[in-house]
């Protein structure tokens, strides 16, 4: 598989991989590409910001307008790197945002990339299965090069 060089790539996924995000962005960013993340990572690493309570998601989401900030972001982009790493006894996990952003840039013709598999989810499965991900197999060398 050959990768355009230089490209500039989304990264999504839940914020339980922030960690991961700030990792694999540095790691494209040495390599030759330009990497944005969600907003925020920071503060789901330091615990500031904490995970699971939805309605906190919710009003993080709506405050700082965080959906549309992040599509914004894949408009500008050549493709998407989905992490979806296993959660919740999901292997694969892709959770609603991340899911909404496939949707996003498939409309938009951007390459969508998964880390892994598209998860065995029956309400989402075959939608993920058209966009036509390329699964990487957490096997980021592909896009050295």
């Amino acid at each position: 598989m050959v990768i355009k060089t230089n490209m500039t790539i989304t990264i999504c996924g839940s914020m339980s991989f922030a960690k991961e995000m700030l990792e694999i962005s540095d790691f494209l960013q040495r390599i030759g590409h330009k990497v944005f993340v969600p907003e925020n990572p920071e503060r789901f690493l330091s615990g500031e910001w904490k995970m699971g309570d939805p309605n906190l998601a919710v009003e993080r989401k709506t405050q700082y307008d965080l959906i549309k900030k992040h599509y914004l972001k894949i408009v500008e982009s050549d493709a998407i790197l989905v992490l979806n790493y296993d959660k919740k006894e999901i292997k694969g996990y892709i959770g609603g945002n991340s899911f909404l952003e496939c949707g996003f840039a498939h409309v938009l013709g951007k390459k969508i990339y998964l880390l892994f598999d598209v998860p065995e989810i029956d309400f989402y499965w075959s939608e993920l299965k058209a966009m036509s991900p390329v699964i990487l197999d957490n096997d980021l060398s592909v896009f050295e090069s």
